[in-house]
């Protein structure tokens, strides 16, 4: 049983747990993933450590209620427990001087780059961050993210916080500017991570994205998470979740998230009887 010791909302409807979970935190690496199970009747997910505390042992975990599964989760309170959470999962991220590197997070996906940027100015680079979202109040980890940054820039669909627009507008102003960028990484949505790596292709310019498809058991034993880069089947979870953007077929990922579209409409109009009521 992992307990939670803190409860946060981030903004409606996304939510942050500290859960005590000792042994992962002492092993766990920016970059990598946990999956959980809330009870013994609950389904398996994934989700990114956000954060970690080796000396109070506990991990950080952010999550957005999109469904059954989540909003049960979102509704457990502080002193409460989580049955199962195996981890950590997936391989680290790649931390080394490169130079300078900028970070990009849409929505949710500011929660997985968070560490990642983090350790990357730990390590000695030149850090400059984007953040997007489709308002100001989805926002989430503004100081956090501006507290390991060089330079950070926020765009919002609306315009109702930082630049109106896309988070790949910055980033091409950025290269048009002339900044010396060594490496980007990407996590969000897919259509921004495709977008991402359209811009950078262009200019030659590594990138990485961290993909987050579909996920069983975590250990490329069920293949729900198969993914095609580079032309090869990959697994996200033991082979990623990061990979080269411009090696990632995009369109074929898009093509698999959209197969449980239908079942994820239902679930946001649970009936009553969903675990979601328990």
């Amino acid at each position: 049983m992992y307990t939670i010791i803190k409860k946060e909302e981030l903004s409606p409807g996304v939510k942050v747990f500290i859960v005590k979970a000792p042994l992962i935190a002492e092993k766990c690496q920016p970059g990598q993933f946990v999956i959980l199970r809330i009870d013994e009747d609950g389904e398996r997910i994934p989700l990114t450590i956000a954060d970690f505390n080796r000396e109070e042992g506990t991990i950080s975990l952010i999550f957005q209620e999109v469904g059954c599964t989540t909003r049960h989760l979102g509704a457990l309170r502080t002193w409460e427990s989580i049955l199962d959470i195996a981890g950590p999962l997936g391989q680290a991220s790649h931390i080394k001087k490169f130079g300078t590197v900028v970070c990009i997070g849409g929505g949710i996906g500011v929660a997985p780059v968070y560490p990642i940027a983090r350790a990357y100015k730990e390590a000695g680079n030149k850090v400059i961050s984007i953040i997007g979202a489709r308002n100001k109040n989805l926002l989430i980890l503004e100081r956090e993210m501006a507290a390991v940054s060089d330079t950070l820039f926020i765009t919002t669909d609306d315009g109702s916080k930082g630049a109106k627009g896309l988070v790949v507008n910055p980033l091409l102003d950025l290269i048009v500017a002339g900044e010396d960028i060594a490496q980007v990484m990407a996590i969000g949505p897919v259509i921004m991570m495709r977008g991402v790596a359209e811009v950078t292709r262009q200019y030659n310019i590594h990138t990485l994205v961290s993909l987050n498809p579909i996920m069983v058991d975590g250990t490329g034993m069920c293949g729900g998470c198969r993914v095609s880069v580079g032309n090869e089947n990959k697994f996200a979870c033991v082979d990623g979740p990061e990979f080269d953007a411009h090696e990632v077929d995009f369109d074929g990922l898009m093509i698999r998230q959209r197969m449980y579209r239908d079942m994820e409409r239902m679930e946001h109009h649970p009936k009553e009887g969903c675990s979601c009521h328990r």
